[in-house]
């Protein structure tokens, strides 16, 4: 919901460190696969209840995309770099709950298995609308340097990011927070598939 009123803050904030990562010959590609690596370490952290840890993880691995993005505008973009970017990021999301369902399967592991299946929701109909948009040749205003067409919702990453950092902070709220979240995602699901409905009628 918030991440186009972010972006301009995260560009001046990241391209400092992004003109001297590329300076050095580091790409997009790299950043992009070193911060997956990062988030996957956050599953086994959350399994074992290193909330700390587990967060400082999750928050590199965040800073690791917004620095992979900002390497491809200063070198180019590729479609292998946007390819890797949204796969992975829809793949760590799950990740998280995951990681506390494991920490208390009795406590956690239904309201895991809910936000997971948000997730999916999301997901599906980012990468849906995403396909069809592309096969039109359309165009995201809001997100013109994306390397798909980028649909926003009430849940993107700013919030999806916020609720990670209270649940690492506050783990003992997870089951309240992730249906709490699990049903925001699905409004943004459900104005989605409106705005597809919409959008993509043969009139």
């Amino acid at each position: 919901m918030i991440d186009a009123a972010l972006l301009p803050m995260q560009r001046a904030v990241l391209a400092g460190p992004a003109q001297g990562l590329a300076a050095r010959g580091v790409g997009a590609d790299q950043v992009t696969l070193v911060g997956f690596a990062l988030g996957l370490l956050a599953l086994p952290a959350l399994w074992a209840g290193l909330w700390p840890l587990a967060l400082v993880l999750i928050l590199l691995n965040r800073l690791a995309d917004g620095l992979d993005g900002a390497i491809a505008r200063i070198v180019g973009p590729t479609d292998r770099g946007a390819f890797l970017d949204i796969a992975l990021d829809f793949l760590f999301y799950a990740l998280v709950p995951l990681g506390f369902a494991l920490a208390d399967p009795a406590r956690n592991a239904l309201p895991a298995a809910v936000l997971i299946a948000a997730f999916v929701g999301t997901g599906s109909s980012f990468l849906a609308f995403a396909s069809i948009a592309a096969k039109r040749g359309l165009q995201a205003g809001a997100y013109p340097a994306k390397g798909i067409y980028y649909l926003g919702g009430l849940t993107e990453g700013a919030e999806t990011i916020a609720v990670f950092v209270a649940m690492c902070l506050w783990p003992a709220a997870f089951p309240a927070l992730a249906l709490l979240f699990a049903a925001a995602c699905l409004l943004t699901t459900l104005s989605r598939w409106l705005i597809g409905w919409r959008a993509f009628s043969e009139r």
